[in-house]
């Protein structure tokens, strides 16, 4: 079969660091064409805006996007209305009634929607749900905080409503808790704190339990300096497990099972050719509909003015 066209909506960090290493390494995708305000691509005719880049380049198959949740709904209707499969880039959408409209729309014109969620093919992510699959799980704990300075150097749009703050790299969690846990879970508590100067939280509580009465609590901070924690700790009867850096590496009461290298936005692509060579769609929103609940349901607190 010949290569998947692709083109790039929001040529930024994200697609510079992630999308287009992992696209270059995978012989199902070429990349024809980018629209950026701001970023291009060496050697790839490159456009302004999506709509430009669609009538210019009707050759086009499939378009990832990358640009702020908040300004994806719009360019997904355009991409599917002009018949092109969509990759969503985490988190697929700004609200879950937009991204449900897009599943509707796709669905209608038999085109692959990909709502991706490049934690859960961390390497150690499938190797911890098949333990906990054997194991009576007694609780589980998430610790995920980081550097929001390091990560998202002036990046405004993430402190605005619709940009999620600290749930940007907390929905990560949420992607792998919802994939690993046996059952579904539902929030019964949150305490979301925001800075005095921002529309989007900058810590959050959260405290979940399954029909059973399991307890999971998480943890998430935009303000640690130093060592960066991405972990989930389950208390098990089979002892402790542990599923850290962000799901690369798995230990069980301290001895280590799996410690491997980041191949998510690789797998990702794999994915997204899977599901089009398939004619199907991929769009799980559990992780977006824990964080939905969250603005829900949390308590609110106000701190300090936060400043880049």
């Amino acid at each position: 079969m010949s290569p998947i066209k692709l083109a790039i909506v929001g040529v930024g960090k994200i697609v510079r660091d992630q999308h287009l290493p992992a696209i270059a390494g995978n012989g199902n995708f070429e990349l024809i064409a980018t629209a950026s305000r701001h970023g291009t691509v060496d050697g790839v005719p490159a456009y302004s805006s999506i709509e430009a880049m669609l009538e210019a380049v009707p050759a086009i198959d499939a378009v990832s996007l990358c640009m702020p949740p908040q300004y994806r709904y719009d360019a997904a209707r355009k991409a599917l209305d002009a018949g092109k499969h969509v990759f969503l880039e985490k988190p697929p959408g700004a609200t879950l009634s937009e991204v449900q409209d897009l599943i509707r729309l796709a669905d209608s014109k038999g085109l692959s929607l990909f709502a991706s969620w490049h934690s859960r093919y961390a390497p150690a992510v499938e190797a911890t749900r098949a333990f906990l699959a054997g194991a009576a799980i007694r609780s589980v704990e998430i610790i995920w905080k980081e550097d929001v300075r390091h990560w998202h150097p002036n990046q405004e749009w993430i402190w605005q409503a619709g940009g999620l703050g600290v749930f940007d790299p907390g929905i990560n969690a949420l992607s792998i808790m919802t994939h690993i846990l046996p059952n579904p879970v539902f929030l019964t508590g949150a305490e979301l704190t925001f800075p005095e100067n921002r529309d989007a939280p900058i810590a959050a509580s959260l405290a979940f339990r399954d029909q059973a009465g399991l307890a999971v609590n998480a943890e998430f901070d935009w303000r640690q300096t130093g060592k960066q924690t991405w972990d989930i700790r389950a208390e098990t009867d089979k002892g402790l497990m542990v599923l850290e850096s962000g799901g690369s590496k798995l230990t069980i009461d301290g001895r280590e099972q799996l410690n491997a290298a980041d191949d998510e936005y690789p797998s990702l692509y794999r994915r997204f050719a899977e599901i089009i060579s398939a004619g199907r769609s991929d769009t799980d929103l559990a992780p977006l509909t824990h964080v939905a609940d969250a603005f829900m349901l949390g308590k609110r607190r106000v701190t300090e003015a936060f400043h880049d």
